[in-house]
């Protein structure tokens, strides 16, 4: 026995319309997010309650990358 699949014409021409409208409503709402909320692109902020490591204490070997030459 075969299985048929009948799709009528009214539910494909529903289902374009629904794909337009999401297409055109996802665009609109993208363009509103970019404006309100604007990409920032640059170094990380550090988690709440962390601090920075402090300064070096005078007389500690500073390291360069010449020894790795």
């Amino acid at each position: 026995m075969a299985f048929t699949l009948v799709i009528s014409i009214p539910f494909i021409i529903l289902v374009i319309i629904m794909c337009v409208c999401c297409y055109f409503l996802g665009k609109a709402r993208g363009r509103q997010d970019i404006r309100t909320q604007p990409q920032v692109f640059g170094v990380p902020a550090a988690p709440p309650g962390v601090t920075p490591p402090g300064p070096s204490p005078p007389g500690s070997p500073k390291h360069d990358k010449t020894m790795n030459v």
